[in-house]
């Protein structure tokens, strides 16, 4: 699977079979990050890159970061590895945190390049982005763009020579004034494509602490809230049953009919049709 036709600007994601065998050495231009989501205990993958030689076990979870500019040869991966995750991550959501973190001043490029790492939260992050890649959601650009964000947050947290330290206090909040402005432009434009960064220049922060500002007021991610108000206002046309499932489908912000058809049975536990003719 590729997110190549989802339009997603903020990460790249392909999800691959890679075979025994070797893999060519390429220059990564995005950071690069790898996920053994189908990995195996048996057998080792190793690769070549910044002057070391990695030999890494790809159990299930483990995670290989590639840098920006750094020579990455897979020199041999000793069985086949049935599904693993690849990450592309631009520089921009880094750019973006820079002023949030105190980082240095070329974030992106510090990053550290690491073989057998296990950490729980990219794992997670990383499924949520595969969730999305094999089941489209009503707001699934809005959930990769949170992810790419809270992905270059741990990443140059935690595996950046460049790190400074925590965050400073933020002096702004998401009061109820600003809240209301941001719920209010969700209720106008739920048919438009919305971005987190959009909901946090309404707001007057940064798009990572809106993004964990709006969680701790309304219970839940701004790509989540997002999605279930299309998914109420797909109801809505579907009960006054005036526009085709085409057009409800294109105007809750999917790429199909097929696509809001399987989401709307996730959500409801029933098909658009169905739901139509129960209200009859």
């Amino acid at each position: 699977m590729s997110s190549a036709e989802r339009g997603w600007s903020s990460i790249s994601a392909e999800l691959r079979s890679h075979p025994k065998g070797t893999i060519a050495a390429v220059v990564p231009q995005q950071i690069e990050i790898n996920i053994a989501i189908n990995g195996r205990d048996d057998g080792l993958v190793t690769r070549l890159g910044n002057g070391v030689c990695q030999q890494t076990r790809p159990a299930t979870g483990t995670i290989w970061l590639v840098p920006i500019g750094v020579e990455n040869d897979v020199v041999d991966i000793a069985e086949t590895l049935p599904e693993v995750l690849h990450l592309y991550l631009p520089t921009r959501p880094f750019e973006t945190l820079t002023d949030d973190f105190n980082l240095a001043k070329s974030p992106a490029r510090s990053i550290q390049y690491l073989a057998g790492v296990q950490d729980d939260l990219i794992r997670q992050i990383g499924l949520s982005i595969l969730s999305e890649l094999s089941h489209e959601t009503a707001a699934g650009r809005m959930l990769v763009e949170t992810s790419s964000l809270m992905l270059a947050a741990l990443l140059a947290q935690r595996y950046s020579d460049g790190w400074r330290g925590p965050p400073p206090e933020t002096h702004h909040r998401l009061d109820n004034v600003r809240l209301r402005r941001v719920l209010d432009y969700i209720d106008e434009n739920a048919d438009s494509d919305i971005s987190v960064q959009e909901l946090a220049e309404i707001a007057c922060l940064s798009p990572f602490h809106f993004t964990r500002m709006f969680t701790a007021a309304m219970g839940l991610p701004p790509a989540r809230f997002v999605s279930q108000q299309r998914l109420e206002n797909a109801k809505a046309m579907l009960a006054r049953g005036k526009l085709p499932l085409s057009e409800i489908a294109l105007s809750s912000r999917f790429s199909s009919q097929a696509s809001f058809n399987r989401a709307f049975r996730r959500a409801t536990g029933m098909t658009p049709g169905e739901y139509q003719q129960q209200l009859r």
